[in-house]
């Protein structure tokens, strides 16, 4: 039995590839027990993003799918819809992030769903929403970023438009779902009724937003690039070359210029105007961060580091993997951590982000391999071994 926060509830998650995945992978390291459902003899998509030619390994798949168990059923056959309808007829959640309208087409909608069991949560996941005219077009992670405006705030003026390195999209939308679910599973607990949760792609994009689609609502007038800070935030906020890689200063409140300017040697600057209109003039803000780059490619990031400590400066080194790999506190944390699979094999895994004081979550160390619970799901929801066996033969599991 898992231990954790979510003990004792039962998920089904027939999503694919990250945004449905991801939202069970976070509720299983809460302790839920998750149940995959793939296709027969393919499986989830993710499974084929591999590593690379000689390396099948599915970084995805692994990551999205760790500590789940998996079973194959084809719900586009009226017998696989079946087969699902029994195995969700006793679990508490049913997560998907087919296009809109695929469940209901295979019979397996929220309403016949909730038909069956009161009780069931069903998460649902798209690109464009599940209301408008765009619901039904299909999409990923880089529409969500796309058609949610992220891509038009990254990077350099005059510089062509280019996504964010991850499957950010994605990612904030299994937060999202993940979010919604626990809310459900709080207001059944008053109620004893289940509840659909939708959530997109789009949305997630436009939440994680929404301070500055708030700007643009107010003033009607677009942030704009990044350019290496944030086009809202009146300080020297922003990303600064060293002389010997680049990093973040995280702004300059008032009370704290003073110390910056006599720790980077520049106490001349004290008494110019043009360092108290910071917040109020675009040619002065423009002025100091060209003062900044100046003294920055001056010292290497780990000097500017001690310098920027000494006056109480917030910053951060520009890290890539291995620098983030090899820092001990990532590891104290448990954001990357150790487990022990079934057999004893250690594993290095992405950790959890959220610590928890008495019911701490538990990533699990390996994903399950397609189809590898069939046997042991489908004979407990009462299939003889002849049925399974039948059913295998006609791939419909």
């Amino acid at each position: 039995m898992k231990q954790g926060p979510l003990q004792g509830i039962r998920i089904v998650d027939a999503g694919l590839l990250v945004q449905g995945p991801q939202a069970a992978a976070l509720l299983s390291d809460m302790g839920a027990d998750v149940i995959k459902v793939e296709l027969p003899l393919f499986g989830d998509q993710a499974r084929y993003i591999f590593v690379d030619d000689d390396d099948h390994r599915s970084a995805y798949y692994i990551a999205c799918n760790r500590g789940k168990r998996s079973i194959t059923i084809d719900l586009r056959y009226t017998e696989g819809a079946d087969i699902f309808k029994r195995l969700v007829s006793d679990v508490d959640v049913v997560i998907s992030n087919f296009s809109h309208g695929t469940m209901e087409s295979w019979g397996i909608g929220f309403d016949a769903l909730a038909d069956i069991n009161s009780r069931l949560i069903w998460a649902s996941g798209n690109t464009f929403g599940p209301l408008g005219p765009d619901r039904f077009r299909e999409g990923a992670d880089l529409a969500g970023q796309c058609a949610g405006g992220l891509i038009s705030t990254v990077g350099n003026d005059g510089e062509p438009p280019s996504p964010v390195g991850v499957t950010i999209a994605d990612h904030i939308g299994s937060l999202n779902m993940a979010c919604g679910v626990l809310a459900a599973l709080h207001a059944r607990a008053k109620t004893g009724k289940g509840q659909k949760v939708e959530v997109s792609l789009i949305g997630g994009q436009i939440w994680a937003q929404a301070a500055e689609y708030t700007h643009y609502l107010l003033t009607q007038k677009l942030p704009g690039r990044a350019n290496r800070g944030h086009p809202l935030i009146r300080s020297p906020y922003g990303i600064f070359e060293t002389k010997d890689g680049w990093l973040g200063l995280v702004g300059i409140p008032p009370k704290s210029l003073d110390a910056f300017l006599i720790a980077v040697n520049r106490p001349e600057l004290l008494i110019d105007v043009r360092a108290s209109e910071l917040r109020t003039s675009k040619d002065a803000l423009s002025w100091f961060k060209s003062m900044v780059a100046e003294i920055f490619c001056k010292y290497t990031s780990a000097e500017l580091g001690t310098i920027l400590e000494s006056a109480g400066i917030r910053y951060a080194p520009i890290w890539d993997y291995s620098d983030v790999e090899r820092d001990p506190g990532i590891w104290e944390n448990g954001y990357l951590t150790e487990m022990e699979d079934s057999e004893g094999e250690t594993h290095r895994v992405v950790g959890s982000p959220i610590r928890l004081s008495d019911t701490p979550l538990v990533p699990g160390a390996t994903p399950p391999s397609l189809g590898e619970h069939n046997a042991e799901v489908f004979s407990a929801l009462g299939l003889t071994t002849k049925e399974i066996n039948t059913l295998q033969l006609q791939n419909i599991i």
